[in-house]
């Protein structure tokens, strides 16, 4: 019996030349590039260019401007700016005002981002139970993130003054210098100003995946005997934490940006820098001092700073969901 022996056949070779890829490769490369659905890439493509133009460009400019000298000049003009290296910040952070600032923030994020966290999911839990008048409270908690920061402000001035409203009613407990005037309570204030200001906000963010928990794991906790406390911790804690996630990041993000508060209730970081921020500063250096290049070295370290802070929110709580 003869046994036949078929020998593989040669692989046809790719169209194109030698070494050039076939249609197959150059889809496949294409779909790489494009993603599975290129109509995609082309509606995001406006918001793309937004956030290049608006958000990418100018933190690299901010960069740039961080190593060199650089000053303002009239249109048209073309100066010399020459490249510093780490000049700029170390004249930044030899000053000790700019020291304090990020002290300040750092005094402000401790207080803003775990009541803006806690009370946010206590009233959006609160709020998701409510029968009647659901649709009032809402909005009543949403109408102070809306309204004009100018308009809030004068309300708390009058509040928190020496012959305010508080301390009229706290009599001889009320501190001396009042509230806004004080070194200690000055950024405590700030921070529960704008923790009431944008709870609104927050509340619909949990609002929003509360109701996205299936009803079930209630039923299921309640059959085995827990409680509306231990329902709470087991199961709309872990239900929402892709919500605390976004709301850590946010509050985070908005915090360390604080400028518009400090400069209208303690009239720019008053009572001596006590309520001084690092964007507030940077302002102060970059438009009215003519320092922009020190102006974007702190606002460099700035934003290294809440990146650093994001990662690590990220990390603890963002695995713990995955």
């Amino acid at each position: 019996m003869t046994t036949v022996v078929k020998t593989p056949r040669a692989p046809a070779p790719a169209s194109g030349g030698a070494g050039a890829p076939g249609p197959r490769a150059k889809r496949s490369l294409l779909r790489r590039i494009l993603g599975r659905q290129p109509l995609g890439l082309l509606f995001s493509s406006p918001y793309l260019v937004f956030v290049l133009a608006v958000f990418a460009f100018p933190i690299v400019y901010s960069v740039w401007i961080s190593f060199h000298d650089f000053f303002f000049a009239a249109p048209g003009a073309n100066p010399a700016r020459p490249f510093v290296g780490f000049d700029n910040y170390i004249a930044a952070f030899s000053d000790p005002q700019v020291i304090r600032s990020f002290g300040n923030v750092g005094i402000f994020l401790l207080i803003n981002v775990p009541l803006t966290v806690v009370l946010s999911l206590l009233l959006a839990s609160a709020l998701n139970r409510v029968v009647h008048a659901r649709t009032f409270l809402r909005v009543s908690y949403y109408v102070p993130y809306v309204t004009a920061s100018v308009a809030v402000v004068a309300v708390w001035l009058f509040l928190f003054n020496g012959n305010g409203l508080v301390n009229t009613v706290l009599g001889p407990l009320a501190p001396d210098p009042s509230w806004l005037i004080n070194d200690k309570l000055a950024m405590p204030v700030i921070a529960i100003y704008v923790t009431w200001k944008q709870l609104g906000f927050y509340i619909l963010l949990y609002l929003a995946a509360l109701q996205n928990l299936p009803k079930e794991l209630y039923e299921s906790a309640a059959t085995d005997g827990a409680g509306a406390i231990r329902r709470f911790f087991s199961v709309t804690v872990p239900g929402v934490r892709p919500a605390t996630l976004l709301v850590l990041l946010v509050s985070t993000v908005t915090g360390a940006n604080l400028f518009t508060e400090p400069y209208l209730l303690t009239g720019g970081g008053g009572p001596n820098g006590a309520s001084a921020t690092p964007v507030l500063l940077m302002y102060q250096l970059g438009i009215q001092q003519g320092q922009p290049d020190v102006a974007s070295a702190i606002g460099v370290v700035l934003v290294i700073g809440v990146l650093i802070i994001a990662f690590l929110q990220n990390r603890f709580v963002g695995e713990r969901e995955s």
